[in-house]
């Protein structure tokens, strides 16, 4: 859901934005490898075949069959779940035996390997390729040098390839490609002389609504949005009233309704011929998961949205600008647009993300057509990671937000953010239309670790849990106020989770208290301290900036 606002506000972000955890990226095709989703593109593979020449510099009993039966790009290739830094490490070295019997044609006898960035709709646009020959029936170590050796880039303008970030996908090819010659060969000891960067596991239940109630919605956990921004109408030309109406959203044998209607309604001293809901969460949160199971309205015109925006953002009537917290407009505040689905497309699902650097009409989205959007309901999933959106419908991912450098003007998402729900019309509704509705069965936020933590409540004003300077290069002091004596334990852990350090773990008494603590060891990244007191766990981000 769009929101048309001209204005903008610039702020400071870092570009180390994560201490992530580390994996090796290896196979030895005897069970002790970390590469677990190889796949053939027109070439047959098996990665548990008997060595069929157990000699030389390998007397191994398994390898990886490589069967191009004819395949004019035939290769094989597997995924990383990061990205790889070639900055410091950039060797891949492989074995590899291509027995003569097991070729045909005249290609040249060699073998390429190929890194690309595997979220791109064409992966192969922004590769880059080291060739190397081989020498037929014997065992040989192949590496491949992306400091050192001569290498291809497809598209001339990309960068060297120990300046990229952006490969996530290794391509292994026998004797070239656009041909149709047959080649059988044999691999082993795939190995990557790095560690890779890997995404956190979202995997802790920290917010959800499963809509067991009957009637209202909770309001403990939802806020209706129902002032109208420009004292007449909505953006984008939308042309209902938002109500705080049961008729327009309600609870009912597990499903919340959100309605849709044509019917003349006034509110605010403006009369509009249509009246659904729009919905904020009560609860703000910063990278993770949101799983949202739907069934969408149909019908041109019509035009419902599951989506986030920044709980900083100024918007008068939203929920958190009435906690104090607007105080900055779109699109600095960052957009997160899960879900759109226009009635005059039926069945095509949309995601965006709307940033000072793209917004509006915003180049950043991608979708897929979901053939029951409408009759069935599908899981809606945006992954929130630090330095990129992950989109998907039933696990099928069909964009990935990850811009080439993150800035304030890219990224505006190193902040928390807070879901929406609406049901909107637009000018060309059919006259026919009188009423529908967007079903959800469940919304679900996972976090990883103590990331699941850092929520907002009540009791962060109570204890008033402060931390300046943040971000910071040497120390943070911290300051909080306890209104009981209480046995009190602060920790500090990176995103995944990990704990880096105890600050103190002792009974206090009641007052004001300041830590203090040391970040001089600390790399520059983003990093969680928590307080538990027992009976309540705040949560703070602090930023550690070398």
């Amino acid at each position: 859901m769009r929101i048309i606002i001209l204005s903008f506000f610039l702020f400071l972000s870092l570009t180390n934005h994560t201490q992530a955890q580390t994996q090796t990226v290896e196979d030895d095709f005897e069970g002790n490898g970390t590469i677990t989703n190889w796949y053939g593109d027109d070439c047959n593979i098996n990665t548990s075949f008997p060595n069929p020449y157990q000699e030389g510099i390998n007397t191994s009993a398994t390898v990886l069959k490589y069967d191009d039966a004819g395949g004019q790009y035939a290769n094989v290739r597997f995924e990383v779940s990061g990205r790889f830094d070639l900055s410091s490490d950039y060797i891949f070295s492989l074995k590899i035996y291509v027995p003569t019997a097991g070729i045909t044609g005249n290609q040249p006898n060699q073998i390429s390997l190929k890194l690309q960035n595997g979220s791109l709709p064409a992966p192969w646009s922004t590769q880059c390729e080291i060739i190397k020959p081989i020498v037929l029936d014997q065992w040989q170590i192949v590496n491949f040098d992306f400091l050192n050796d001569d290498y291809i880039n497809l598209d001339p303008n990309s960068l060297p390839p120990t300046q990229r970030t952006d490969f996530s996908r290794v391509v292994i090819q026998v004797n070239g490609e656009n041909n149709n010659s047959f080649v059988i060969a044999f691999i082993d000891d795939v190995y990557y002389n790095g560690t890779i960067a890997v995404d956190p596991e979202y995997d802790t239940l920290v917010w959800s609504d499963e809509f067991d109630g009957i009637g209202a919605i909770d309001n403990s956990k939802w806020h209706h949005q129902t002032l109208l921004p420009n004292g007449s109408g909505w953006y984008n030309g939308e042309i209902q009233h938002y109500t705080n109406r049961v008729d327009n959203s309600n609870v009912s044998n597990g499903i919340l309704n959100i309605i849709g209607k044509k019917e003349i309604y006034t509110n605010q001293g403006v009369t509009k011929q249509y009246t659904s809901a729009r919905l904020n969460s009560k609860f703000a949160f910063q990278y993770g998961k949101v799983e949202v199971r739907a069934k969408l309205p149909t019908g041109v015109g019509t035009w419902p949205a599951i989506w986030t925006l920044g709980k900083n953002v100024n918007e008068d009537g939203g929920w958190w600008d009435l906690q104090g917290y607007g105080t900055t407009p779109w699109p600095a505040c960052g957009e997160i647009d899960i879900m759109e689905h226009w009635g005059s497309n039926q069945n095509y699902i949309q995601s965006a993300t709307h940033t000072p650097s793209s917004y509006g009409g915003t180049i950043n989205l991608g979708g897929q057509t979901i053939p029951t959007a409408s009759t069935e309901f599908h899981t809606y999933t945006l992954k929130w990671y630090p330095e990129k959106l992950v989109f998907s419908v039933d696990a099928v991912t069909h964009y990935t937000y990850e811009p080439d450098e993150i800035n304030s003007s890219t990224w505006p998402f190193d902040a928390e953010q807070y879901l929406l729900l609406n049901f909107a019309f637009l000018p060309n509704i059919a006259p026919a239309f009188t009423v529908d509705t967007l079903e959800i069965d469940y919304v679900r936020i996972y976090q990883s670790g103590a990331t699941g933590l850092n929520i907002e409540s009540d009791n962060q004003q109570i204890f008033d849990l402060k931390t300046a300077p943040n971000p910071a290069s040497d120390y943070i002091n911290i300051n909080y106020y306890l209104p009981e004596n209480t046995d009190v334990n602060i920790e500090i852990r990176d995103l995944t989770g990990r704990l880096i350090q105890t600050l103190t773990n002792e009974k206090q008494s009641t007052g004001q208290h300041q830590e203090k603590w040391n970040t001089q060891n600390l790399t520059s990244g983003v990093y969680f301290l928590t307080l538990n007191t027992g009976n309540c766990i705040m949560t703070k981000k602090c930023i550690i900036s070398k």
